[in-house]
């Protein structure tokens, strides 16, 4: 565990940094409540000023904790790294959106954005290590350095980030599918499925936040909330997906 998170901690700790400076000044990113529907209660302290939008990010650090912890039953060293690390990426990705809502500063809000991008880029490099039977160090690597420098398309225009996150998914997915149609079977495929219609639901209800809190059931629970939710689901089911056709790898490895 340790060697996951000197991995995981080093590169977030850089990316705190450099987002603490001005380089990422010009970067479109929403720093007011007025971005979410959810109102904001004047009594409350800071990180609870949106009760719900707040709260709902402990469900990254349970999800985290939870699969940084699972024991794995057939699990070598290095499918054992692969699960520590996206598990560490969702456990430090929870404090992050609540640093965002606490203090309405742009570096959190950069860093948030900036952050989701490893995160969908270690599905490709898990994917594969499930592949060739073997960690690939230097590949991974730089998937995850690519990754990283991709948020610098933010800096060339007001949709680089959106334009970074699309490639992101788009990869993930087209990994997911070929992963799943080489070696996975009925359960792995519906993982997989729930795991991108709950990446369709977190990006759809996230954009749609304002407009569904004209309806009462998304004035109180809106649709960031609940698009907050999807995400958590999505990692979830990544969980699900990647691990169970680790496992079986592993296992006929073993064989």
């Amino acid at each position: 565990m340790m060697r996951a998170l000197l991995h995981v901690l080093v590169p977030f700790l850089l990316c705190v940094a450099v987002a603490n400076t001005d380089l990422f000044r010009d970067v479109q990113v929403d720093v007011t409540y007025e971005h979410y529907a959810e109102k904001p209660l004047d009594y409350m302290p800071a990180f609870l000023a949106m009760p719900f939008n707040c709260v709902v990010n402990l469900g990254y650090i349970f999800l985290g904790l939870y699969w940084l912890l699972r024991p794995g039953d057939v699990e070598g060293t290095d499918s054992r790294y692969m699960r520590e690390v996206f598990a560490l990426m969702a456990l430090f990705y929870g404090p992050v959106q609540w640093a965002r809502l606490a203090t309405l500063r742009r570096a959190p809000a950069v860093l948030d954005q900036w952050v989701t991008l490893p995160i969908f880029a270690w599905v490709p490099a898990w994917i594969d290590f499930i592949e060739y039977g073997e960690q690939r160090p230097q590949r991974a690597a730089a998937l995850e350095l690519f990754s990283v420098s991709s948020y610098f398309l933010a800096l060339l225009h007001e949709r680089g980030f959106d334009l970074a996150l699309v490639c992101h998914v788009t990869a993930a997915v087209y990994k997911g599918l070929r992963a799943q149609l080489s070696r996975g079977d009925r359960s792995t495929g519906r993982y997989l499925l729930l795991a991108t219609l709950a990446c369709a639901g977190f990006v759809a209800l996230k954009l749609l936040d304002h407009w569904l809190a004209r309806f009462w059931l998304f004035q109180r629970l809106t649709g960031h909330f609940w698009s907050k939710v999807c995400d958590v689901l999505q990692f979830h089911f990544s969980f699900c997906f990647l691990t169970t056709l680790t496992r079986r790898k592993t296992a006929a490895q073993q064989e």
